[in-house]
């Protein structure tokens, strides 16, 4: 690929259901020149991501939709190629939003030098970038986990659902992960010493919950939505907690999203039920990193990335996150 061309994939038309090519259209343009105060990155890696389904919606939401015509939004990590920006120098590797694309100006807003030696790249999407970040002050602050916990996690293979077991593993609770399918949740247990797994695929939800947690839930960390959270809510213990970090099964309705129905629960068990939005912990994100890295280090926190390569397929490689065909973190290399 030129380096004289930066291809981009912008959002065509807002998606009725599930994301197709049609959506989507690539185009190409010079490299951008940086200018005072500005750098140019090369895209390295990019960050593929269940929230990119909501943020091509139009209407209020904790960050502005994705409009027709703009460059698909993406995290990534990438290297800075051309610098008149007195924080940035040529060959610095930094992360931030880069966009679906293979090159981007910037004025260095919103980014952060990484240092490519002490993890590889696509880590610092994963363990050590927003998706960690999301786990770890989803289940330490809302999920306020503490030790002898039982914690149950929806869509615990993927990216964030994994960490979340895994810390709450560090802090002395019991971690129960839902996924679809053996090869899943044998790695849950084998490799990531998660306490049980249940299958949705070969196990009823009802008894699967019914088996792995027999006393009920402490703590819920919800990835999933729809029938596995109306599920999990009726097995909550007194004073549970219910972490929203998002509704995969439904951000490709054509309907109203579907609700639950068994939210009197909360009522019951004085129990509550929270939203959270990685964004609103931004000033702590380091002491989160160097937690992390110390799991990292000594062996507690593990993690797994799925690369795929390919601008052009970038419809096809996002909805293998939808059809669970993705496993651990999903990242497109450029």
């Amino acid at each position: 690929m030129s380096n004289d061309t930066n291809t981009q994939v912008r959002l065509a038309k807002r998606p009725v259901g599930e994301p197709t090519h049609d959506d989507f259209e690539m185009t190409q343009e010079p490299t951008p020149k940086a200018g005072s105060n500005e750098m140019v990155v090369a895209s390295r890696y990019l960050s593929l991501d269940p929230a990119m389904r909501g943020w091509m919606r139009e209407g209020k939401s904790y960050i502005d939709p994705v409009n027709p015509g703009d460059v698909m939004r993406a995290l990534g990590v990438g290297e800075v190629i051309e610098s008149n920006h007195p924080d940035f120098q040529v060959g610095d590797t930094v992360s931030g939003m880069l966009g679906i694309q293979t090159y981007i100006k910037s004025d260095g807003k919103g980014f952060q030098k990484v240092d490519p030696n002490l993890a590889p790249l696509p880590t610092y999407l994963n363990t050590l970038g927003m998706t960690g970040m999301t786990a770890y002050f989803g289940i330490l602050e809302v999920g306020a986990v503490k030790e002898g916990d039982v914690v149950l996690v929806s869509g615990a293979a993927g990216a964030v659902g994994a960490t979340v077991g895994q810390i709450a593993r560090i802090k002395g609770a019991t971690a129960i992960g839902i996924a679809g399918g053996k090869e899943k949740c044998d790695y849950l247990i084998n490799e990531l010493g998660f306490d049980d797994a249940i299958d949705y695929k070969s196990e009823s939800i009802h008894a699967g919950l019914k088996r792995a947690c027999p006393k009920g839930v402490d703590v819920y960390f919800d990835n999933v939505g729809g029938d596995i959270l109306n599920a999990a809510l009726a097995r909550l213990r007194m004073h549970a907690r219910v972490v929203i970090c998002g509704a995969i099964s439904q951000y490709n309705n054509t309907e109203a999203p579907k609700g639950p129905s068994n939210y009197m629960s909360l009522l019951v068990n004085r129990a509550r039920m929270e939203g959270m939005v990685v964004f609103d912990y931004a000033d702590r994100y380091d002491q989160a990193a160097s937690d992390m890295a110390g799991w990292m280090k000594d062996g507690s926190l593990k993690h797994r990335e799925h690369i795929v390569e390919g601008l052009e397929k970038f419809p096809e490689h996002l909805m293998m996150l939808f059809k669970g065909e993705n496993f651990g973190k999903l990242v497109l290399k450029v």
